[in-house]
């Protein structure tokens, strides 16, 4: 069967919480939202799912706990969850801007506020997803910093920027300065096409890997049980 590109967001995503334990997944995002049920559908059987409110759920949605808000903001404040939110921008050290474009005195657009992304980004792992990855998004300096990246984060116990998932490709820190690396591509996509949509240079090696193939079993599972009506095309397209 061919895979489409959306389908290897949805895998690329779910990685990011592979093996992770007993800690709650919070995805922001269809795509996310898939690949975290599917990581808890195969191999982080332990993962916990919110329905975003107050209580804990099964990948099919029904309930299985209750999460008060207390016992949330200490999963929060101790590292025991991972994040994977949106960027409006974001730069080669991973600092996150969905507050606002232009000086933020006197922007030229407003967006969502800073929201929860300093807390998320200083006391639990936080991964990005860009549905669409362009230089506009992918910038050389935030125009404010919302999310904090690897040169503001010193002394940050749980500061931790796993990956950054776009429809190109992954992308991580995995560098002696935590720089934004290209981890891997997805199929179809080239080295020359990301530099191109990037509005820096990422560190790039000789050899690049393409983002893994998903299994038959998982296959199945995205399209028949975790999202049967294609809406994470409606995200990426084909």
């Amino acid at each position: 069967m061919t895979v489409t590109r959306s389908e290897y967001c949805v895998i690329a995503c779910a990685e990011a919480w592979r093996d992770a334990g007993e800690i709650l997944a919070s995805p922001m995002g269809l795509i996310p939202s898939v690949g975290a049920r599917l990581a808890r559908r195969t191999f982080s059987p332990d993962l916990l799912l919110t329905d975003g409110e107050a209580t804990l759920v099964r990948d099919d949605g029904t309930v299985e706990g209750w999460l008060p808000y207390r016992q949330h903001l200490a999963l929060v404040s101790g590292g025991r969850r991972h994040v994977m939110m949106g960027a409006s921008q974001i730069d080669r050290y991973g600092n996150q801007n969905i507050s606002c474009i232009g000086d933020w005195a006197r922007p030229r657009r407003q967006l969502l506020g800073v929201r929860g992304a300093p807390v998320n980004t200083l006391n639990n792992p936080t991964s990005y997803w860009v549905p669409r990855h362009s230089r506009r998004v992918f910038v050389e300096k935030v125009d404010m910093v919302c999310g904090v990246g690897y040169d503001r984060a010193d002394g940050a116990r749980y500061h931790r920027i796993p990956r950054v998932v776009s429809d190109l490709g992954v992308f991580d820190f995995a560098t002696p300065d935590h720089l934004m690396r290209l981890a891997s591509l997805h199929p179809g996509v080239t080295v020359e096409q990301v530099r191109e949509a990037t509005g820096f240079d990422p560190v790039i090696g000789d050899e690049v890997p393409y983002t893994r193939e998903p299994t038959d079993q998982e296959l199945e599972l995205i399209r028949e049980v975790l999202d049967p009506h294609d809406t994470r095309s409606r995200e990426v397209g084909s």
